[in-house]
């Protein structure tokens, strides 16, 4: 029997720092290029973040309004008007709500939002971590995996979800490689090769309408990707393309798994409860400020899809590995 040699890594990347009354978030907006950093002084400042996306990844997105929210109160403004803001950013990703939600009923009981915020914080820095140990059993010494758009460190707090899974297999010692998919319009693939090239896992980028013919040619042996919004009957939400993916996977007879914490389970909404986020066609239709298509053309830009429970093998949490029938064991 092959004994692995356990790699000892340490998740170098920290997208979201509380830090002397402030937030401060990598600015995915320069990356990959560049590795800056953005201020937030007060409750508009995070909202601005969340809605130009200088921050992303449903994780990411609710931890920092949480911190917005604490900002508020630091700054003696209008909480139910700064929840109103920070709620209205982004309509899909259920973290956002979670979040929020959590930190007006500490507020309403007298507790310190700032402290509840950083509890948020530092469970999904535990939480990500957790699913990164217990899918990393899913992923073979050798294995190709897909992903698509940014489920890593930069989408959470630290680690990530998908990327999470990735990572802790790469540091166990199995040889893998991923595949990226630059996940048009917002090119969320870049992030992910960044993260990889920084801690050296090994990569591949490709464009979105290449991931079918990989798996035609047997060149793909999992798929991984995050969610925004997970819903009681299996439904995934997840940035636009997932569904294809998946759709590609069942007929290529792939593992089609995500990864994502209890935090992104809506167990209260139906299908047709959840709005699904349509961006600036500006995305689509501009490269920059290149336009790349005949003046005056409309478009679609959806920012996400929905996967139904049939095409998903698994969902992994920090409580473990479920088919999408059984959900519920979970909150058990």
């Amino acid at each position: 029997m092959k004994i692995k040699k356990k790699i000892k890594s340490e998740i170098l990347l920290k997208p979201i720092i509380w830090e002397d009354n402030k937030l401060i978030l990598i600015d995915q907006r320069k990356l990959p290029h560049k590795l800056e950093y953005y201020v937030c002084h007060n409750y508009k400042d995070v909202a601005f973040a969340i809605k130009e996306m200088v921050v992303r990844g449903a994780p990411a997105i609710g931890v920092a309004a949480a911190y917005g929210l604490a900002l508020a109160e630091i700054n003696e403004d209008d909480i139910e008007e700064a929840y109103k803001t920070l709620k209205n950013t982004r309509p899909t990703a259920i973290n956002l709500f979670y979040a929020l939600d959590r930190c007006m009923k500490a507020y309403k009981e007298g507790k310190s939002i700032l402290e509840e915020a950083k509890r948020i914080h530092e469970e999904d820095i535990h939480v990500c971590k957790k699913i990164g140990e217990v899918g990393e059993k899913l992923i073979d010494d050798g294995d190709v995996i897909l992903t698509h758009c940014n489920a890593g460190a930069l989408a959470t707090s630290m680690y990530g979800t998908a990327l999470s899974v990735i990572r802790h297999a790469f540091w166990n010692g199995k040889k893998i490689i991923v595949i990226v998919d630059e996940t048009r319009p917002r090119l969320q693939g870049a992030l992910t090769a960044f993260e990889l090239k920084y801690e050296g896992i090994p990569y591949k980028v490709i464009t979105d309408n290449t991931a079918g013919f990989l798996m035609q040619k047997g060149e793909v042996d999992k798929i991984i990707v995050g969610a925004d919004r997970i819903l009681k009957n299996g439904t995934v939400y997840n940035k636009i393309g997932t569904y294809s993916l998946a759709v590609l996977a069942k007929y290529h007879d792939i593992p089609f798994y995500v990864a994502a914490p209890l935090s992104t389970f809506d167990l209260k909404s139906k299908e047709e409860d959840v709005i699904i986020e349509e961006r600036d066609k500006k995305e689509v239709l501009y490269l920059k400020d290149i336009l790349l298509f005949p003046e005056g053309s409309d478009c679609y830009n959806f920012a996400f899809d929905k996967t139904p429970a049939e095409l998903i093998t698994g969902i992994i949490t920090e409580k473990g590995v479920v088919k999408p029938n059984e959900i519920m064991k979970l909150f058990k």
